[in-house]
């Protein structure tokens, strides 16, 4: 009987499964999220629908350029930590869509995932027939997204959403939402395009998710952002927190598995934090963390719990970000996808690890810095084997290799057709000599694809 019944359990976890990977299937068919629309109606029409799902609890709202994943990730595990039921959104997933959609600290199930699917159809279908019959395109794959999630989260039901930008701000769709707290990582130049071209352009577009009488808080800002930042919150008639003036990180220091770092907080001082993720950077994120929760519980007037903000950040986990993907050789990926964040992973790199030398895999899309990319590694890196992940958006393999060459030297770069035989190359590499090590940077995609092929091979099992 229990044979039976395991076999059963199986087939329906298959069948799920399916139908979870379904909705990616569906929401591939829109336009993609490499080009947004800078339009709100569309996604206010489809929540209004649905009832506003998105006022059924209260959010916490997150952008910047860098390190809004992993900021966000860590607000998460401290409202956790203090036994609230939590909801996450961030973007994009790195192995399957369910990792966007966080419930409680998990992955949304595939058996959810498709009923609140099921559940929202015939209202997209309804604003994709207003919009299709007014001349504009349906619903794209994030304003879709934003929807399915919100719907998800009043459906679990969630005490606090976290709730991470897709780009930009001001016309992303999930600033639909009224943010009772609006965060800001570190903002620098990226999608230019769609953004504008100067930091205080899009400083600008991503102060738009400040809602009246919010709490803001932002990591330390260059003067252009922290400007535009600031006219936001007195037109807004909000109240700011900075980095560096009403909080700030007191310090961080090398331990095994991560760091140890000391907070001042908006309402009290936290200190020897074990945060089990690598560099300065990642400190900093904590800092900014820490200030957002002190934000949404006590408007920064009240101390958290210290113990629990020791045990939300000690649990805290941020795929993808400098994560170890296998052992004997070591393998690294890092999602840095612009100069800024490369320079972040380069730094790490020297400071918590002790490597002699470093294999980079790399692969970069075409909209990216890949210059200053490369340029930001260099210091830390070997040797490049310049390969491409499978984004209709990555730059061509000779394409990219023949500018690494340029600007790192022919010597030290290689290309590969594929990630598979980049990565067995580098691997190889590392394995000739001791206190070797490979790291995987450049792209979400192609780190999303290193870590499953991490997984499939048992990298972390040799």
């Amino acid at each position: 009987m229990s044979d039976r019944h395991s076999d059963r359990s199986d087939d329906a976890a298959g069948a799920w499964r399916e139908a979870g990977d379904a909705v990616l299937t569906a929401l591939l068919g829109r336009v993609g999220e490499a080009a947004p629309r800078p339009r709100l109606a569309p996604t206010r029409r489809a929540v209004e629908l649905l009832g506003d799902p998105q006022n059924a609890y209260p959010i916490i709202h997150i952008t910047g350029t860098n390190g809004k994943t992993s900021t966000s990730r860590i607000a998460e595990s401290i409202l956790r930590a203090y036994g609230l039921r939590t909801g996450l959104l961030t973007s994009p997933h790195l192995v399957r869509l369910n990792e966007r959609i966080m419930i409680d600290g998990e992955p949304i199930s595939d058996e959810d995932l498709a009923a609140n699917w099921v559940d929202i159809q015939p209202y997209l279908q309804m604003v994709d027939a207003e919009l299709v019959t007014d001349g504009d395109e349906p619903l794209t794959f994030f304003e879709a997204l934003t929807v399915l999630a919100f719907a998800c989260f009043a459906d679990a039901p969630v005490d606090v959403a976290v709730i991470e930008v897709g780009m930009g701000g001001e016309w992303d769709s999930t600033n639909v939402a009224f943010g009772q707290v609006a965060v800001f990582t570190p903002i620098a130049l990226d999608h230019t395009a769609r953004l504008g071209g100067t930091v205080a352009e899009i400083a600008r577009t991503k102060s738009g998710i400040i809602k009246p009488a919010a709490n803001v808080v932002t990591a330390k800002q260059g003067s252009e952002a922290q400007a535009e930042l600031e006219r936001a919150v007195e037109l807004t008639e909000s109240t700011l927190a900075s980095e560096g003036e009403e909080f700030a990180l007191l310090s961080s220091q090398v331990a095994v598995g991560g760091q140890l770092i000391s907070v001042r907080g908006l309402a009290d001082t936290y200190t020897d934090l074990f945060l089990p993720m690598y560099g300065t950077h990642q400190a900093q994120n904590a800092a900014v963390a820490i200030a957002a929760v002190e934000s949404f519980l006590g408007a920064g007037t009240r101390p958290l719990v210290n113990d629990l903000v020791a045990e939300g950040l000690a649990t805290a986990t941020s795929p993808g970000r400098l994560q170890l993907a296998g052992v004997e050789p070591t393998v690294l990926v890092d999602a840095a996808h612009n100069p800024h964040g490369a320079s972040a992973l380069a730094a790490a790199l020297e400071a918590y690890f002790d490597f002699d030398e470093i294999v980079a895999v790399v692969g970069i899309l075409a909209d990216k810095d890949a210059h200053g990319i490369i340029e930001a590694l260099r210091p830390q890196v070997a040797r490049f084997h310049v390969t491409r992940s499978h984004s209709e958006r990555a730059v061509p393999v000779d394409d990219l290799a023949d500018k690494v060459a340029d600007w790192a030297g022919d010597d030290v770069t290689f290309r590969f057709d594929d990630l598979t035989a980049a990565l067995d190359g580098a691997r190889e590499w590392a394995q000739e000599a001791p206190r070797r090590a490979v790291i995987v940077t450049g792209s979400i995609t192609l780190v999303g694809e290193a870590l499953a092929l991490a997984d499939a091979r048992e990298w972390m099992k040799q």
